[in-house]
């Protein structure tokens, strides 16, 4: 079942810096977007840095001063083929979701489909070195790491409202709403990498978030449902 946690930091410090990370196949490579006390601070790849391997994307998180990395890939593999408890429970909200598979269906699979999902297991095992991967729900500024994912991000943001064919509208609307600046998230990617690092930063400040999933095959860690 999903657990919750209440906002335990009264006051948000400044110089809070937090990154959000969509992954994508070697084609593609990773998109990431940093905001520091809630706003936009800057993204990859960029004119001087590109973000095709996870050593550059790493150590950029490192020289901004990153505190909280969310991304937008599964942090562990089904064990059994079948969905992990994390995505079982986001369908049982009626959230759709990919289903991870085992780490083998992944790797022997004819068309590399899930090549995307290895790099992101690439990601998170650099990224554990300096930013440990959430075992349960993150504490107010502790330097950590953790699965998110955009779809459900929008859901809860929006009371069970995330529609696929409005995600572009509603996506970029929830980042209006908080304040992020969009002149430079211009396509997709950045916005969802956004919304990740919008998600960071309420971790990391106590803002309420839930987890769904167990500690094992990776939790999903997304904003609370505000209330009605």
């Amino acid at each position: 079942m999903p657990r919750d946690a209440t906002a335990r930091c009264p006051s948000k410090p400044a110089g809070i810096t937090v990154v959000g990370i969509d992954v994508g196949g070697e084609r593609k490579g990773f998109h990431a977007v940093a905001l520091r006390d809630g706003n936009y601070y800057g993204h990859l790849p960029n004119k001087e840095v590109q973000a095709k391997e996870v050593q550059a994307l790493l150590q950029w998180c490192r020289d901004i001063g990153a505190r909280v990395i969310a991304v937008d890939a599964p942090c562990g593999w089904s064990k059994d083929g079948r969905a992990r408890p994390a995505e079982r429970e986001l369908m049982g909200k009626r959230i759709w979701c990919f289903s991870t598979p085992t780490k083998e269906m992944a790797r022997n699979h004819p068309t590399k489909y899930f090549d995307w999902m290895q790099r992101g297991e690439k990601l998170y095992k650099e990224l554990k070195r300096d930013f440990p991967l959430c075992q349960e729900l993150p504490r107010p500024h502790e330097k950590c790491c953790f699965e998110t994912f955009p779809h459900a991000i929008t859901w809860q943001l929006q009371g069970g409202r995330a529609e696929a064919s409005l995600k572009r509208k509603q996506r970029r609307d929830l980042l209006v709403q908080a304040g992020v600046d969009l002149a430079e998230l211009t396509n997709i990617d950045f916005v969802d990498a956004a919304l990740c690092a919008l998600t960071a930063y309420r971790a990391a400040t106590g803002g309420k978030c839930e987890s769904f999933g167990e500690a094992d095959t990776g939790l999903i860690i997304v904003p609370a449902q505000p209330k009605p």
